[in-house]
Formats: structure tokens, C-alpha cells, sequence
């Protein structure tokens, strides 16, 4: 008489059939994320570089007149020019440790941080103190007269 419609389970029924179906899907979704986590690592890392790029200074030069006074070096902001019987040579005020500007000690003849103490050699070489590392060295080069006389000392920082 009346037309029953009977629904038909799809549903799997038994365990193992369900467990099928979800590992299934587990594996899909933990495929999906991994693919879609390397995929943004790949967008992200030039991003991460161009973020952490840095454009080093231009290299600045510092023209010191030339003859230097009788103790035979001359200080500036940044360097201590010493030029006696041999080449002439350069090494930054920056000390190595916290960088407070250090002083050429002319009695003494070594470099000294007012803050802790610590020695440098006229070189730049660590005697003692708290620093570690020498003071860096900077490059000199000097100009001449066309007979032969030094004109100036240029020192690039």
C-alpha cells in the first residue's frame, strides 16, 4: 500500500572498516599540513634573508697632515696614528671589550681603556685586561712630495 523508502546505511559496520576511514583521513589532513607548512617556509625564507640583509658601510678617510708632532703619533675620534722610524700604522680607539674609546698612555707607552683597564701594545695587542680580542688594525697609506718627503697620512676606516 504505501511506498516505504528505505535508506540503505553506506556507513561501514564494522570497526575495522571505520578505523580504515579515519587513518585515512588523518594521513590526508597531516599530508595537507606539512605540504602546505613546507610550501610557506619556501614563500618565507627569501623574505627572512632580505630581512636580515645589511649593506656594510662605505669605507671613510681620514687625511692626517704629515709631519706628526715629536711623539710620533696623533690621535683622533677614532684611530691613533703611529708613524716613527719604520711604517706608519693605525689602530682604532673602539675597545674590543665594551667599547669605550681607549688612550696611548705616552710614558707608559700602551694603550689603556679608562673603563676597566685593559692594555693594548701600541700594535694593538691585548697585554691585558678584560679584553680578549686586539684592537683592529687600520690600513695607512702615505702620500709624498715628488722628492720624496711624506705629505700626509691617509687612514681608512
Amino acid at each position: 500500500m504505501y511506498n516505504r523508502l528505505y535508506i540503505i546505511n553506506t556507513m561501514p559496520t564494522t570497526k575495522a572498516d571505520s578505523d580504515a576511514g579515519r587513518d585515512r583521513r588523518h594521513f590526508l589532513a597531516r599530508f595537507l599540513q606539512w605540504t602546505l607548512g613546507l610550501f610557506s617556509l619556501i614563500l618565507v625564507y627569501p623574505l627572512l634573508r632580505f630581512l636580515g640583509y645589511t649593506v656594510k658601510p662605505k669605507p671613510r678617510h681620514m687625511t692626517v697632515a704629515a709631519p706628526l708632532p715629536l711623539s710620533g703619533y696623533h690621535t683622533e675620534r677614532d684611530f691613533i696614528l703611529f708613524a716613527g722610524d719604520g711604517k706608519p700604522f693605525a689602530v682604532s680607539r673602539t675597545c674590543t671589550h665594551l667599547g669605550c674609546r681607549v688612550n696611548f698612555l705616552e710614558d707608559k707607552q700602551i694603550i689603556e681603556c679608562p673603563c676597566h683597564q685593559s692594555r693594548f701594545s701600541p700594535r694593538g695587542k691585548v697585554l691585558s685586561g678584560p679584553a680578549k680580542k686586539n684592537l683592529t688594525t687600520l690600513a695607512v697609506v702615505t702620500k709624498k712630495t715628488a722628492d720624496g718627503e711624506v705629505k700626509d697620512y691617509i687612514v681608512t676606516l
